[in-house]
């Protein structure tokens, strides 16, 4: 009698967990996408060379053709929405989208909110200064001080990083990274502070205007988000990432928009 007891427990206790697998399997974003056969991807359109418009006002990138990737293999069409950064964690919450592929720094605030995938690259925050400036400003300590008017993007690592480890600068945030570059370029501040793959591209634009510090005095590894509770959809993303890199279609879109400037024609 307690060996059938026993029996009968032990298949009660194996079908719990398989429903318990197939309810989580139910509420899965992968299972979601799989069934509207459409990857939702949040991006914020104006972060070079990860995701950028061109001339005819479509939305490509680095990302973009990763995303692009991704939805190939999953079997499903994809679709970009371009949403503003200061809100793009709160629409992923509110199923916007279903995955954030922006080039979004991994942070133990942002962490909290989202589950990131492994990091896809690292980059580190880099410097612009004014033509004017060259030898006087040699690194991110000597823009440290009260003279100095520091510019970046409101909300981005760069933001913090500038408030963290140049507290004395006056800083001046803007809504896009174009704008407060262009404020170096116009003589309105000292310096841009910002990721190593956009000050790169900037600078091989304005070389006249600009001295490029490009030693990253940050780590800061990228990685894409989804919500928290889906450890289907997060298997599958590292996965994925995994055999781009192994079978060499991450390596030919990195060098198309990191070793390159061909795309640029694209965009201006």
């Amino acid at each position: 009698m307690k060996k059938l007891f026993f029996v009968i427990f032990s298949l009660l206790f194996v079908v719990s967990l398989f429903a318990a697998d197939m309810a989580v399997w139910e509420k899965s974003t992968l299972n979601s996408i799989i069934k509207r056969k459409e990857l939702r991807v949040g991006l914020e359109a104006g972060y070079m060379p990860f995701e950028l418009k061109d001339k005819k006002g479509n939305i490509i990138g680095f990302d973009v053709d990763i995303a692009k990737e991704m939805a190939k293999e999953l079997g499903v069409k994809l679709t970009l929405v371009n949403t503003a950064w200061d809100g793009i964690i709160p629409a992923l919450l509110t199923n916007k989208f279903d995955i954030i592929m922006s080039g979004m720094t991994i942070t133990p605030q942002r962490n909290m909110q989202v589950n990131f995938a492994d990091p896809y690259i690292v980059v580190g925050q880099t410097i612009l200064i004014r033509k004017d400036l060259a030898g006087k400003i040699k690194s991110y300590k000597d823009l440290n001080d009260p003279k100095y008017t520091v510019v970046t993007k409101l909300g981005v690592t760069a933001d913090f990083a500038t408030k963290k480890l140049m507290p004395k600068a006056k800083l001046r945030l803007f809504e896009t990274e174009q704008e407060a570059a262009m404020e170096v370029i116009n003589g309105k501040a000292d310096a841009f502070v910002y990721d190593l793959p956009y000050n790169a591209i900037f600078y091989a634009q304005n070389k006249s205007k600009l001295v490029f510090l490009d030693k990253p005095f940050t780590y800061e590894p990228l990685a894409w988000a989804i919500n928290k509770g889906d450890p289907d959809f997060l298997n599958w993303i590292n996965n994925f990432l995994m055999i781009i890199k192994g079978d060499g279609r991450y390596d030919a879109i990195y060098n198309k928009w990191f070793k390159t400037t061909d795309w640029l024609k694209e965009v201006q």
